[in-house]
């Protein structure tokens, strides 16, 4: 028997107890989140309500479940230092200390090591320690503008702005800057890199990185990358484990940055990473550069991971946990897979909340290897389901080329009533073809 903890209760968290859950293992799965995820607590042993970034209150309740090992779901537990907690009452994690994961959680930190370290991958960068400096000035007028301004911590996916997308003049970076420094005490200035992004995951034990599929990611509210941003609306992946615009070198570079990334972090640190390496890179007419680092599944990639993952997700944690993951063959179903999300009227500045959402019984019917629904922002109360304000219901579509998965997606998604809207565009060919257009150094 195998006893997990889980924290934390979006849907991330709902797709990696599911991932479990199917161990030819036996499991008794724990979860400690915020509030109730009404499908978590019917895959878990007991969801305990309280708060994540409580690290006593981590450790405590993970030493009385006397859990085998922990997975940190998100990006601010993990950010403070939740992984050395419950180190501290003998419970190992499938997620980093709070040393490796400044990773993520100081982008200046992240540009300093890969500088220090001789790692390429990085665009021209300036790093800001003080209110008024004549230096990010500087920085704007050599690059014309084109940057992109990152505040030094962690600000729930908000904490980038992106020259031509979030402003255009000098005041507004300087004021975005100058807000970042007031908070995080830095701010970090980047030339504007050009071309599609995309994601690759790396599963990490400090001594090996295993790749998971490259996925591209879809962060504007509404169709033809209009409107603002939001933690992500849905992503792709095709039947190669890629996207149509990567080369084999470009996943190599990734590779090779990500490697060099995990053993220069072991030695800034003197702690391996172990967990994931959430990649975020961009392929440009210069090549593969990185754009960021995260420390954990990427909410919405971890469906199209864990949906095309053939290995026992509990034998991956157990292997990077004991630094073992060579010793273990991990491989993906070739298939292509489509991921929307089903978001409340108003998502994300003034989203409808406590409005009942119908889920029809023929979502329960479809075909798990066709699609597949996880809810997120979901909650309970008298046996109707709520929408709690953000990103509700993630609906997986998998198939044999994008068309097929795309079709699948939207089959599911007729299952669902309630005021919710998605992008109808994830997933199309003319959405991918019109995108490509803006990049003529493509292959």
């Amino acid at each position: 028997m195998k006893k997990i903890l889980v924290i934390g209760n979006g849907g991330r968290e709902n797709a990696i107890i599911r991932a479990l859950k199917q161990s030819k293992h036996e499991t008794e799965i724990y979860n400690i989140g915020t509030a109730i995820n009404p499908d978590i607590e019917n895959h878990c042993q007991q969801v305990i309500v309280g708060d994540i970034m409580d690290n006593d209150f981590l450790a405590d309740t993970a030493q009385k479940l006397a859990v085998d090992f922990a997975v940190v779901g998100p990006d601010d537990p993990i950010g403070n230092g939740a992984v050395d907690a419950l180190l501290s009452v003998g419970v190992k994690s499938f997620a980093p200390t709070k040393k490796c994961a400044q990773l993520e959680s100081s982008k200046s930190f992240t540009r300093n090591l890969l500088e220090k370290y001789n790692i390429e991958g990085s665009p021209e960068f300036y790093v800001s320690t003080q209110a008024e400096d004549k230096q990010r000035a500087d920085f704007f007028a050599r690059h014309n503008g084109q940057i992109v301004v990152k505040a030094d911590g962690l600000l729930g996916g908000k904490g980038v702005l992106v020259a031509g997308d979030h402003f255009t003049t000098l005041a507004e970076a300087e004021e975005f800057a100058q807000k970042s420094i007031e908070k995080f005490g830095k701010v970090v200035l980047e030339e504007k890199m050009i071309g599609p992004e995309f994601s690759i995951i790396f599963m990490v034990d400090g001594k090996t990185v295993i790749p998971t599929p490259a996925i591209q990611d879809h962060k504007r509210a509404f169709n033809n990358d209009e409107g603002p941003n939001t933690g992500g609306m849905g992503t792709v992946s095709d039947e190669n484990n890629s996207l149509p615009f990567l080369e084999d070198s470009d996943l190599a570079t990734a590779k090779k940055i990500t490697e060099q990334t995990m053993h220069a972090l072991e030695k800034e640190t003197g702690e391996k990473f172990v967990g994931l390496m959430y990649g975020g890179f961009m392929k440009t007419k210069n090549g593969t550069k990185l754009v960021e680092y995260n420390a954990r599944f990427g909410d919405p990639e971890v469906y199209n991971i864990l949906g095309n993952l053939e290995t026992d997700f509990v034998e991956v944690c157990q292997a990077a946990i004991n630094k073992e993951l060579s010793k273990l063959d991990i491989t993906f179903k070739k298939q292509a897979t489509v991921l929307k999300y089903l978001c409340p009227e108003g998502y994300p500045t003034s989203s409808v909340k406590n409005v009942p959402v119908k889920v029809l019984p023929a979502a329960y019917e479809m075909d798990p290897n066709q699609a597949e629904f996880f809810f997120a922002s979901i909650g309970k109360e008298n046996n109707k389901y709520l929408l709690k304000g953000s990103r509700a219901i993630a609906v997986l579509g998998k198939g044999k080329n994008w068309v097929e998965a795309n079709a699948n997606a939207d089959a599911m998604i007729k299952n669902f009533e309630g005021p919710m809207f998605y992008r109808t565009d994830i997933g199309t060919t003319e959405y991918w073809e019109n995108k490509m257009k803006r990049f003529p150094f493509l292959p």
